[in-house]
C-alpha cells in the first residue's frame, strides 16, 4: 500500500528540518531548539519511518552518527568507528530493549547503569601510557583534533598509572555552577548566552585557542574502553574499575542492576532529588549490558550499540500538534483562547491543553490550528507554548481570529476587546455563573456522576482557568489540581479517580449532561435507546425525532437544533475523544411494565437517579410531574408538593420499603 502523500511530506520536512537542527547543534554550537525538543521531532520520524519502511532512507538522519568537523581544527580518522545511543523515553521502551536482548544472548542480562551526562563526546588516545590525541567524535569516522584544549582539564593526566596502549571514549562537561557564572558574564558583556552546559563545553572544546577552555571549569568522565593493550576485565563494570586503575577519572555514581526492577529505581532516583546533588547536568541514564562476551555478541548497528541504551529523564520541552483553539470564560466575563493539543508527556505529566493568553499573544507567535508547536512547563506546572515549528505547518492553515459571538456568553453571545487591553469579554454580565451552573450539572449524579466535582470544586478548577468546558474537565492533571488552594494530596487522588471512573458513560447520562433544552432523564433514556449511538442521534432529522412516542415535535425540533449548532458539534469532536459510550438497550418486559412513577423526596438507600433507573430496568415509565396518568408515587424524607398533588388527585404513594417491593413484583 502506498504511503499517503501527506505522510510522505511530513517526513521529507522532518528530514529536512532535523539536519539543520543538527548542524546547529553539533557543528556550529549554536542550538536553535532545546535538545528534548530536537528528541521529539526525531523521534516522530522514528515512528514515521517505522510504520512506512519505505520512507526509511539509506541516509536519514535517524540511521547515522549526525555531526562534522570544522574547517578550522585539524582532522582525526577514528581507529575504532564512533557511536551515538538509542533513546528510550518509557519504562514500555526499556522492557522491549531487555527482551530483544534477553532472545538474542539467551539469557536474562545483567546491566551496569551510569549516568548520561549532557556534554560533549571525546575519544581519548594513549601509546605506552602518554596522551596523544583527544578528538570530537565527529561523523563517527572522522572528528576534530582538540587535545591543545583536552590538556587544560586537570582530571585528564598526560600519563597514565602504567605505559598501556588505550583508545577510551568519554564525556566532556561544564560544571551546572559553571555555566551560570558564565552565562552571567556574558550577558554583561553584551554576548549571546549559551543555551545549555552542553553547547558551552563543546564551544570551549572546538576553540583554536587553549586559553579559553583552560578559563572555563570544565570536567571530565570517562566510560567505555574501545581497545586496550592489556586484557580487558569481562564486565563493564570492571571495565570502569579498570580505566580508574589507570588514574582516568569515571563517575563514581554507576550500579550494578540483576533486574529491570532495579533499572527503573535507579532511573527514578536520579530523575528526582540526586539531580540536584552533582554539578553537572544530566538527562537521563545509560543501561550496558555487564558481560563484555555477551556485548561482542550483541554487536552494532549502524548507528547504535545494540547491548546498551540511553532512557532519558521526562522532557522539559516537547513537540506536539494544535487540534482545536477553544474559549474559557472567567468570573468577570473575560476570555481566555485555549489550545486543545494532541497529549503529550512533559516533564512527567500528560498535557492536553494549554492557555494562549490574549488575541495579541496568538498572532505574535503565529499559532494557527494544525500548526506543530514546542511545548514547556513555565515553572514546572502551567503548559505553555514556546514557538511554532512552521516548517511543518499544514497546507491551508489559516490565522486564528478571535470570535464575535460565543454560547459561553449567554445573551446574544456577543464579545468584545477590552478598550486599551488584549483580553476580550462577554457583552452580557453573569456568564461565568452560566457556564458553571451548566458544568454542575454536567459533573452531577443525574449526569456522569464525578465523585468530587461539586459546586464549589468547580468554580474554583474556572476561577484557575482550568476548566471552561465539558472536555477541559477530562485533560486535568493531578499536578494542576495540587497547585489549588485547599488541593492535598487526597483530595486530588479522589478527584482523579472520579473524572476516570466518569469516563464510561452510558448514552442517556451524556445526553442529560449535555444540557439540551427539554432533555432530562425519561427523555434521555427515550433517545438512548431509539438511537444506538451518539452519532446516529446527531444525524437524526428533525421530523424522525419528532415521530418517537414522547418525544414530539418540540422535544424534536430542540434536539435536531443543538446538534446542528457547529459550536455544539465541535464541543462533541472534544469531548468524545476522552469517553467510552456505552450502548441503552430497548426497555425490557417487567414487573413495571406499563407503570407510569414519579420519584419525590430523599431516599434512604437510593439516590433519586438510581430509584429511576430501577424503574425503567423492571420495565416502567419515569415522570417528572405527578397527574391522573401516574400509576404510583414513591416518597422520601421532605417530598415537597408532587406528593400534595397525589393525594389530591388520589394517586397510590409508596414507601421506599413498598417501592422495592414493587421493583420485586410484590
Amino acid at each position: 500500500m502506498a504511503v499517503p502523500k501527506k505522510i510522505r511530506e511530513r517526513a521529507a520536512k522532518l528530514q529536512e528540518l532535523l539536519t539543520y537542527h543538527a548542524h546547529r547543534y553539533y557543528t556550529l554550537d549554536a542550538p536553535e531548539i532545546s535538545d528534548s525538543a530536537y528528541d521529539a521531532l526525531h523521534r516522530e520520524l522514528v515512528e514515521l519511518e517505522a510504520r512506512h519502511p519505505e520512507l526509511a532512507r539509506a541516509d536519514s538522519i535517524t540511521r547515522r552518527v549526525v555531526g562534522e568537523a570544522l574547517p578550522f581544527l585539524k582532522k582525526v580518522r577514528h581507529a575504532v568507528p564512533q557511536w551515538s545511543f538509542n533513546d528510550a523515553f518509557s519504562e514500555e521502551e526499556v522492557r522491549a530493549f531487555d527482551e530483544r536482548v534477553r532472545k538474542m544472548v539467551g539469557a536474562p542480562p545483567a546491566y551496569d547503569l551510569e549516568l548520561k551526562i549532557d556534554g560533549l563526546k571525546i575519544v581519548f588516545v594513549y601509546e605506552k601510557g602518554k596522551l596523544v590525541t583527544a578528538a570530537t567524535r565527529g561523523d563517527g569516522i572522522v572528528g576534530e583534533d582538540v587535545t591543545h584544549n583536552i590538556r587544560t582539564i586537570r582530571e585528564i593526566p598526560e600519563r597514565l598509572a602504567r605505559p598501556v596502549d588505550l583508545i577510551a571514549e568519554g564525556e566532556v562537561y561544564l560544571t551546572r555552577s559553571g555555566f551560570a557564572k558564565l552565562n552571567a558574564l556574558r550577558r554583561a558583556q553584551g554576548e549571546s548566552e549559551f543555551a545549555n552546559p552542553r553547547n558551552a563545553a563543546a564551544g570551549s572544546i572546538r576553540q583554536l585557542d587553549p586559553r579559553v577552555a583552560a578559563a572555563r571549569p570544565l570536567g571530565a568522565f570517562l566510560y567505555d574502553v574501545a581497545r586496550a593493550s592489556e586484557p580487558l576485565p569481562e564486565t563493564q563494570t570492571g571495565e570502569l574499575a579498570y580505566l580508574a586503575s589507570l588514574g582516568l577519572p569515571v563517575n563514581p555514581e554507576h550500579k550494578h542492576a540483576d533486574s529491570l526492577p532495579e533499572v527503573f529505581a535507579y532511573w527514578e532516583q536520579w530523575k528526582g532529588r540526586s539531580r540536584e546533588k552533582v554539578d553537572y547536568q544530566l538527562d537521563g541514564i545509560v543501561l550496558k549490558v555487564e558481560s563484555r562476551t555477551q556485548q561482542e555478541a550483541l554487536g552494532y548497528t549502524g548507528k547504535a550499540p545494540r547491548f546498551a541504551l540511553a532512557y532519558k529523564f521526562p522532557a522539559e520541552q516537547v513537540k506536539t500538534v494544535v487540534e482545536d483553539i477553544t474559549l474559557q470564560v472567567g468570573r468577570t466575563g473575560k476570555l481566555t483562547p485555549v489550545a486543545h493539543l494532541a497529549p503529550t508527556a512533559v516533564a512527567g505529566s500528560v498535557v492536553a491543553r494549554a492557555t494562549l493568553h490574549n488575541e495579541d499573544f496568538i498572532r505574535d507567535k503565529d499559532i494557527r490550528i494544525g500548526d506543530t508547536v514546542i511545548l514547556q512547563k513555565a515553572g514546572d506546572i502551567i503548559p505553555e507554548i514556546v514557538s511554532v515549528v512552521a516548517e511543518l505547518r499544514p497546507t491551508g492553515a489559516k490565522p486564528w481570529k478571535f470570535p464575535t459571538h460565543s454560547p459561553l456568553c449567554g445573551g446574544d453571545g456577543s464579545i468584545e476587546r477590552v478598550p486599551g487591553e488584549a483580553a476580550h469579554r462577554c457583552k452580557v454580565a453573569g456568564s461565568f455563573e452560566q457556564q458553571a451552573r451548566r458544568l454542575i450539572h454536567f459533573a452531577g449524579k443525574s449526569a456522569l456522576d464525578i465523585n468530587g466535582m461539586g459546586k464549589e470544586t468547580v468554580k474554583l478548577l474556572m476561577e484557575h482557568k482550568l476548566v471552561s468546558n465539558f472536555d477541559d474537565i477530562f485533560e486535568l492533571t493531578k499536578d494542576e489540581l495540587l497547585e489549588l488552594p485547599k488541593f492535598e494530596e487526597t483530595k486530588a487522588a479522589n478527584l482523579m479517580r472520579g473524572i476516570e471512573a466518569a469516563r464510561k458513560v452510558p448514552l442517556n447520562r451524556l445526553l442529560i449532561g449535555l444540557g439540551i433544552e427539554h432533555v432530562g432523564g425519561e427523555t434521555a433514556y427515550l433517545l438512548a435507546t431509539h438511537f444506538p449511538t451518539l452519532s446516529a442521534l446527531a444525524s437524526a432529522r428533525e421530523e424522525r425525532l419528532s415521530n418517537i412516542a414522547g418525544i414530539g415535535p418540540i422535544i424534536g425540533k430542540a434536539v435536531a437544533a443543538w446538534f446542528r449548532n457547529p459550536s455544539n458539534r465541535a464541543l462533541l469532536a472534544r469531548l468524545v475523544k476522552h469517553l467510552k459510550i456505552s450502548k441503552v438497550g430497548a426497555p425490557k418486559r417487567g414487573p413495571l411494565t406499563g407503570q407510569t412513577v414519579v420519584v419525590t423526596g430523599t431516599l434512604s438507600t437510593l439516590s433519586r437517579e438510581e430509584a429511576e433507573a430501577r424503574v425503567r430496568e423492571a420495565g416502567g415509565k419515569v415522570a417528572s410531574s405527578v397527574s391522573a396518568k401516574t400509576s404510583f408515587v414513591v416518597a422520601g424524607e421532605n417530598p415537597g408538593s408532587k406528593l400534595a398533588k397525589a393525594q389530591e388527585l388520589k394517586v397510590p404513594v409508596f414507601t421506599e420499603r413498598e417501592f422495592k417491593a414493587a421493583l420485586r413484583g410484590s
